[in-house]
């Protein structure tokens, strides 16, 4: 499965982005889309996640900012990220829990993009 992501950039505080991330491959099925970012010498921590049935699952620190959805027929998922704060830097990678032709169920990580907030 490769994860091709995309919509990083430069932004003022309060501005909006969205990333879109799209799955393609030998696909069977996706369980779980989702989205996580890191910061500078900080961790890689879970920023949205959503289910096939559309259930979602925000950070606290997005919640109410972001907003997570996702194309079952395109394989992609998207992050609508409003009322940016310079916190808000980082690397985003998108991640599927996937299933591959022939393969178990598994991570997929994307190639990361940059979210740069100016203050």
């Amino acid at each position: 499965v490769q994860l091709q992501a995309s919509g990083g950039g430069l932004v003022q505080a309060g501005g909006s982005l969205k990333l879109s991330c799209a799955a393609s491959g030998s696909i069977v099925g996706i369980r779980i889309m989702g989205w996580y970012r890191q910061a500078p010498g900080k961790q890689r921590d879970l920023v949205a996640v959503i289910t096939g049935g559309g259930g979602t699952n925000y950070a606290d620190s997005v919640k109410g900012r972001f907003t997570i959805s996702r194309d079952n027929a395109k394989n992609a998922v998207y992050l609508q990220m409003n009322s940016l704060k310079p916190e808000d830097t980082a690397v985003y990678y998108c991640n599927v829990k996937a299933v591959q032709l022939g393969r178990p169920l598994r991570d997929y990580w994307g190639q990361g993009t940059l979210v740069t907030v100016s203050s």
